[in-house]
């Protein structure tokens, strides 16, 4: 599951994800929810993956990875989280619309709820890592990075994904940025 907030790449970490899955082997399922993706709304992508996969969506509870890039879109999408699920998310906070508007507030313990109730959470900066490998636009591909030693595809074949669906002028930062990712997530380990 994967979820963020228009302009975040949420869609293309998807579809990053699913090219590498089905460049290893398997059978690849994707379906994804815009909410006025393209002024900051919601997105939501759902991949599954398998030997044989029948339907593209994620049902309550059996998600194995919720990959956000934004703090609230995490807390929303929780109840998709298997109960050994894992978070991998930005601290990035952009304000919905209710909170622009003074509407509603947004949560200042949000990560601190998220730890709360995925413990094993990894909540990274990813915008500021992104940055430091060459662009902050990349911190989707920071999260992948994190993501990627928990599947089974080959460094080899995430690259290869990454050169085929990232422009050219952004392959390097977004190499880059997924290579930091992966840093992280073995230092963990």
């Amino acid at each position: 599951m994967l979820a963020g907030v228009g302009g975040q790449g949420t869609i293309l970490a998807a579809n990053l994800l699913a090219n590498a899955l089905v460049t290893h082997g398997y059978d690849v399922k994707t379906s994804e929810v815009h909410g006025m993706a393209q002024r900051g709304g919601t997105v939501i992508s759902m991949v599954r993956f398998g030997v044989a996969v029948a339907s593209p969506l994620v049902p309550f509870g059996e998600a194995e990875a919720l990959v956000a890039t934004e703090l609230l879109e995490t807390l929303r999408n929780l109840e998709f989280l298997a109960r050994q699920g894992r978070v991998i998310a930005s601290g990035t906070r952009v304000d919905p619309l209710p909170v622009l508007q003074g509407a509603q507030e947004y949560p200042l313990d949000a990560a601190e709820r998220i730890v709360n109730l995925v413990p094993d959470s990894v909540i990274v900066n990813a915008t500021d890592i992104a940055a430091q490998a060459g662009d902050a636009r990349a911190a989707n591909t920071v999260l992948l990075g994190i993501l990627s030693v928990t599947l089974p595809v080959t460094e080899e074949e995430w690259l290869a994904t990454l050169e085929k669906l990232v422009k050219a002028k952004a392959a390097d930062a977004n190499k880059n940025a997924f290579e930091a990712g992966r840093g992280i997530a073995l230092m963990e380990e």
